[in-house]
This record gives structure tokens, sequence and C-alpha cells, in this order.
């Protein structure tokens, strides 16, 4: 419901149900001894909602990647004047900036030659030993982390676009100061092919630097799962 890619609206109901399935009939026999508990109890219930609640927090923290890089890619095209430029993001249905949607391709790429999909089903099976099932769930000091998380790798992201959007004020600066000094100068009609060309060199040049920092990006979120359900 909340992982990358697997669990997103471009992919059938369906086919995550299927997902779902198989990755259930894995697991269930490599996991403790469920307790023998009446689902349709109170105390079923209340499980069952503790369950989910993990299993969110678990897919957030790598999900919340993939949103600080559109948001970073946002920040890009605005500068680049590409804001009207849109598309729609398989991804959560919406439309996205095409540089947002530009980084969203790379992360997702990336993260599917790395097997990041793979990890987190191991993660997810793993949690069943760190953390049983039972009436206890994810603690406060849980979610106090993962909201941490979500700030740490929004720093992240921010690094990542930093370049770009600096180099891209330096140049909106110039732009001002040349219409300053020649009022006469059209500064829509040479401003914007400059920005654009400029903005997808910057990018290109900054993309020696993605891989490294999305790589460690994806290690501390699997490391943020391994965390969540060990608390």
């Amino acid at each position: 419901m909340t992982a990358p890619i697997i669990g997103t609206r471009s992919v059938p109901v369906r086919v995550r149900i299927s997902i779902a399935v198989v990755i259930t009939m894995v697991i269930f026999p490599i996991i403790p001894a469920v307790p023998q508990i009446d689902p349709i109890s109170l105390q079923g219930t209340f499980i069952s909602i503790q369950q989910v609640i993990i299993g969110i927090g678990m897919g957030l923290s790598m999900r919340v990647i993939f949103i600080a890089l559109e948001l970073a890619g946002q920040a890009i095209g605005q500068l680049m004047g590409l804001m009207m430029a849109s598309m729609v993001d398989p991804l959560n249905g919406n439309q996205v900036p095409i540089i947002g949607q530009f980084y969203l391709l790379l992360a997702s790429l990336l993260f599917l030659v790395v097997d990041g999909h793979l990890m987190m089903v191991r993660v997810l099976a793993e949690s069943f030993i760190s953390m049983p099932i039972a009436t206890t769930g994810l603690s406060r000091n849980g979610a106090w982390e993962v909201l941490q998380w979500t700030g740490h790798i929004i720093n992240t992201a921010v690094v990542i676009a930093l370049p770009a959007l600096v180099s891209l004020l330096i140049v909106n600066l110039s732009f001002g100061v040349m219409t300053r000094s020649a009022p006469s100068l059209n500064i829509f009609a040479v401003g914007f092919p400059v920005m654009i060309i400029l903005g997808v060199i910057i990018i290109f040049i900054s993309l020696s630097s993605f891989i490294p920092h999305m790589m460690n990006m994806f290690e501390d979120g699997i490391s943020m799962m391994h965390k969540l359900v060990s608390i």
C-alpha cells in the first residue's frame, strides 16, 4: 500500500493483491508461531490495526525518498521556467513537473537495479522476528523516528538539488542586472531559452553525484526500516 514502485497506482490493484498473496505465502512458513486469537474479536481487530500501522511506517520509510526527490525536481523546474511543463506521475497519479518526473524515473530505475524491492521484502520477513505479532506494535518512539527520518531525507534532497538551484539563481540574478542596464532588451525572449539550456547542462553535470547520494539514501532507508521494527 505504501511501498515505492510496487505499491503505487501505476500497478493495477489485482497485481498488487497478487503480489501481497505471493509474499504472504513465501513469508508465512518462516515467521514465528502466530498467537491463536479470534480475528473477529476486539483483540484481533486491535492487532490487525497495529500490523497495518507497522507496514505503513515501513513503506513510508522508503516512499518518502521518492517524494523528496519530486520536490527537489519541482524546485529546479520552477527556476528553469518549466513549471508549466508537467507529466502524469505514474507513481502517485498526479501532475508532476517534467524535471521532478525525470528525477523520479532515475530513482525508480536505480531502486530496481540495486534490488531495493527485494531488500524491502527481506526486511518485512525479518520484522516478524524482531517484532512478533502481538498486542504491542509501533511505539511512540518509532513514530517519532519516522518524522525525523522524513526531515533527514528532505535535507538530503535539498543537497542533491542545491548545485542546480544555486547555479540557476545566479543566472536569474545576471538576467536581472542585464534588464536593469538595458531596459530595451526583451528578457523573456532571451532568458527562457538560455535558462532551459543552462538548466539541462547543470542537471547533466550534477548527475555524477546523483547516484552516490541515491545509494546512500536507499541504504539509510533500509536501515530505517530495520530500526523501526526494533524500537
